[in-house]
């Protein structure tokens, strides 16, 4: 397992383009943001990674969301990325990461996935989507996991609902659209992460 935990907010950066990742990961550092994720599903990511790991690597822990093949996790750590965060439980898509070094971030619902992932060598679990489950959800997992392993709440989760959560024990969250959507400007997304950063700290 890593000997680094990913940090308490993760920006999760759908749809953002490889011409404005730089500016807008700057923005989202210079707000105190040092978790990045460019979902594969977005406009030629591994470009995108690239970049970004190569401007702010140092900086922030940056890497890829909705990994979901081993291949991709290569593909990933190849464009410098050391954060792996997937939409699901994957034994193998974790197990790649963790023999890489990076930081897995998989993807759970339930106690059976949580548990299935911590085996596969997962410190950080995310639980997806929060929204859907609330925060006593994560209360009562947190129960029968190991001490050590940190949960994340991601989708529905921002700078207005961030209390409940937070008293439910969730070591950090992972925010997309109250942060990032295409057509939003570097000064607009330091705005918005700044808010959240300030919720956070509340």
């Amino acid at each position: 397992m890593p000997d680094f935990a990913p940090p308490p907010i993760v920006a999760i950066l759908r749809g953002v383009k490889p011409d404005e990742i730089v500016d807008i990961a700057a923005a989202l550092v210079a707000a105190g943001i040092r978790g990045i994720e460019v979902p594969l599903n977005s406009p030629d990511p591994l470009e995108s990674i690239g970049k970004l790991c190569a401007a702010f690597g140092d900086q922030a822990l940056c890497g890829a969301g909705t990994v979901l093949t081993p291949q991709a996790v290569d593909d990933v750590a190849k464009a410098g990325g050391r954060l792996i965060v997937t939409p699901n439980t994957d034994p193998e898509v974790i197990g790649r990461a963790v023999e890489l070094g990076l930081t897995a971030m998989p993807g759970f619902a339930t106690p059976s996935e949580a548990l299935a992932a911590v085996k596969a060598g997962a410190g950080a679990l995310k639980l997806f989507p929060a929204g859907t489950f609330g925060p006593g959800h994560v209360k009562a997992i947190k129960d029968v996991l190991p001490r050590d392993v940190l949960v994340y709440a991601v989708g529905g989760v921002g700078a207005a609902n961030l209390e409940p959560w937070r008293a439910a024990g969730v070591a950090g969250v992972g925010v997309g659209g109250e942060l990032f959507r295409p057509g939003y400007t570097a000064k607009e997304v330091g705005q918005r992460a700044a808010a959240l950063v300030a919720a956070w700290n509340a």
